[in-house]
């Protein structure tokens, strides 16, 4: 392992120093795989393009995602910058492996290369999934194996989703809005238990390692984005569920209607986020619940309570029967 460690930062510097002029642009695709981007990005679809095609890149979004922190937080890998702070072109304070942002990438435009079903967006969606894991190895905060591991999970959650669409969808489909509800519940719950029972195996981090200053923010950070992918995964499902039983809206319209439903759904998500800032962050047996209630909010109200607030305002039509069908490619 050391020998990769080496030989991936060797490449890092490498790029560093003969191509510098690409920091800006490698910063920029970078930040497309930030939580930020993400919450911008998808409620969009959601909302205002394709309703369906919006719920499936969310909720494999929020999948990889908690797929993700769960292994980063077991494997405690370091970044490259733990062992040669030369190449540090941008801070990250979790561990290392998997990547996240090439995983997400590699799960959530193959879905989209899937939905689009058309031949040329396939190269599209590769060259943008190569891109975001060159810009995490160049700006020092991934190394070549974290990439390698992110964009084989990312294929694992995105052949799982296509998996359960194929065989499982339509039974899911017919069952009451309970049993939905509960298979949406038990899928983090799932997840949690599994995460807990193996940090319970592993015991305390070891600090007998070169980056042992780095593992107690990489810990905290650790346990505080599991909380936030959980909770996510656990409000985006059953917001889902209940928006398809209880409100059915739809995500046509006039292009204002679609312009205001935008404007007053991300303000709401955004406040909602925003409130970290004043949520208290010490100790973290008040912090996590609390972040835990933050993100789980934060993803009813955009699978939830924002269209049900767009039926209420007439910015957005509702269809008549139930909707309970989260099909792929209907």
């Amino acid at each position: 392992m050391d020998e990769l460690y080496r030989l991936s930062i060797e490449l890092t510097i490498w790029l560093q120093e003969n191509y510098p002029q690409l920091v800006g642009v490698m910063a920029l695709i970078t930040s497309m795989g930030e939580e930020l981007f993400y919450l911008a990005a998808l409620p969009a679809v959601y909302w205002s393009i394709d309703k369906r095609l919006g719920r499936q890149l969310g909720y494999v979004f929020l999948l990889s995602a908690a797929i993700n922190n769960v292994a980063k937080n077991l494997a405690r890998q370091p970044r490259p910058f733990w062992l040669d702070p030369s190449v540090r072109l941008r801070d990250a304070e979790s561990y290392g492996l998997p990547s996240g942002h090439a995983q997400h990438a590699t799960a959530v435009y193959l879905l989209l290369a899937a939905w689009v079903r058309r031949g040329w967006v396939w190269p599209l969606a590769l060259g943008f999934i190569l891109l975001m894991s060159l810009s995490r190895i160049y700006l020092g905060v991934h190394f070549i194996q974290d990439v390698i591991v992110g964009f084989i999970l990312g294929l694992v959650v995105l052949g799982l989703f296509l998996f359960w669409q194929r065989a499982f969808a339509e039974r899911f489909s017919r069952r009451i809005l309970g049993r939905r509800l509960l298979i949406m519940i038990v899928i983090p719950a799932a997840l949690a238990l599994v995460y807990v029972g193996v940090l319970l195996l592993l015991g305390a981090p070891n600090m007998d390692v070169p980056w042992a200053e780095f593992v107690p923010a990489a810990e905290l950070t650790a346990h505080e984005d599991v909380v936030s992918t959980l909770a996510g995964l656990l409000g985006f499902g059953v917001g889902m569920i209940l928006e398809s039983s209880r409100v059915r809206f739809r995500a046509d319209g006039p292009i204002w209607q679609r312009i205001v439903r935008y404007a007053l759904g991300i303000a709401v998500a955004l406040g909602i986020w925003s409130l970290r800032a004043v949520l208290p962050t010490d100790p973290e047996w008040v912090a996590l619940p609390l972040r835990f209630l933050r993100y789980l909010l934060l993803l009813l109200w955009v699978t939830y309570f924002a269209p049900w607030v767009f039926v209420k305002l007439r910015l957005a039509a509702a269809d008549a029967e139930s909707e309970v069908r989260i099909a792929l490619w209907q």
